[in-house]
């Protein structure tokens, strides 16, 4: 399976950085995976409803750029649909058994994503009703990739 995440903005703290890269590693034994940060465009911390939604448009088209048509698309969205890990797994296992081996996961940036990016998608998934800043969630994805490779597999992971 091909794993691309498309995320806006850069890992930029050590301890992020080397989650990721950790998380990298051991899903190499699992999938071919890609990480491409787009540009997270400035955003004072001011801004009107107008010019966020502005900001969120800017880094959609450069998102939807980077995904190709015949790409299986989840976005990550507070609103999203919640599934558990196990669930998570099984629904990567389907995809791959439906022939659909390109899958593009997408991590907005601080304000979240565009409409147009949601409606490209063919699951808005949810992993909580909390807000977490987007490089946190770029490591709990790659955490959850990982376990749902092991869940596949009937391989051990610690609970």
């Amino acid at each position: 399976m091909n794993i691309q995440i498309l995320c806006v903005g850069k890992l930029k703290e050590r301890h992020w950085t080397e989650a990721a890269a950790e998380y990298r590693k051991r899903l190499g034994s699992y999938c071919s995976l890609s990480i491409e940060e787009v540009k997270e465009e400035k955003a004072p911390p001011e801004l009107s409803p107008a010019e966020e939604k502005k900001v969120r448009e800017k880094e959609g088209r450069e998102l939807l750029r980077r995904i190709r048509e015949q790409s299986y698309v989840i976005t990550l969205e507070i609103g999203g649909r919640s599934l558990s890990s196990e669930a998570l797994a099984e629904k990567l296992g389907d995809l791959g058994v439906q022939g659909k081996s390109d899958v593009v996961f997408v991590i907005g940036g601080s304000l979240g994503l565009s409409r147009a990016v949601s409606q490209r998608a063919d699951l808005r998934l949810s992993f909580s009703a909390f807000t977490f800043p987007h490089q946190l969630m770029r490591v709990i994805l790659l955490e959850q990739l990982y376990r749902s490779f092991k869940i596949l597999r009937g391989e051990t992971y610690h609970k």
